[in-house]
């Protein structure tokens, strides 16, 4: 049985009921499904894009634990992430700029595929402003940390400086 299925269809031999399903908006999960990594015995589907990635030095060392927890899903979140990035809908120099700037993110700061990227874009005619301009426009991801924080700091501040007022000193 697959572990997903339609969302609404009728409960049936490839559809289990709904209470055997977790719910989502879209796609309904079936938990009776296995999802785990085969075990020793079982024989793994290939992975021929993660191969690919590691025969090419892009492959990130922090993703083998998954991939050792389950090489096909690992190999499928692969060709998800990277089939619009190599679907021939960007062109080489972009998809550069773009992988700079997810690699330079706050939220990824991944240094070896910021050096990588930056390397390529260079080799595909990038100027050194365009790539700064990239930088430029993925830094203002952090500048939600003082949007969020710098008010709330203020807050305080006025509320102790309140405080202090109110409370007599000895």
């Amino acid at each position: 049985m697959s572990p997903i299925v339609k969302s609404g269809e009728p409960a049936g031999a490839n559809n289990p009921a709904p209470s055997e399903r977790c719910q989502g908006p879209f796609v309904t999960v079936d938990a009776t499904a296995s999802t785990a990594a085969p075990d020793a015995q079982t024989p793994t589907a290939p992975t021929p894009l993660c191969d690919r990635m590691r025969a090419a030095g892009q492959w990130n060392p922090a993703w083998d634990p998954i991939y050792d927890l389950d090489p096909a899903w690992t190999e499928r979140f692969m060709d998800m992430g990277l089939r619009p990035m190599l679907g021939g809908v960007l062109d080489a120099k972009t998809v550069e700029f773009i992988a700079i700037a997810v690699d330079a993110s706050c939220t990824h700061l991944y240094a070896p595929g910021v050096r990588r990227h930056i390397r390529r874009a260079l080799e595909l005619g990038a100027t050194r402003q365009e790539i700064a301009a990239v930088l430029q426009c993925v830094s203002v991801l952090g500048i939600h940390t003082m949007s969020l924080a710098a008010p709330i700091l203020l807050d305080e501040l006025a509320a102790r400086e309140r405080a202090a007022l109110t409370t007599p000193q000895p």
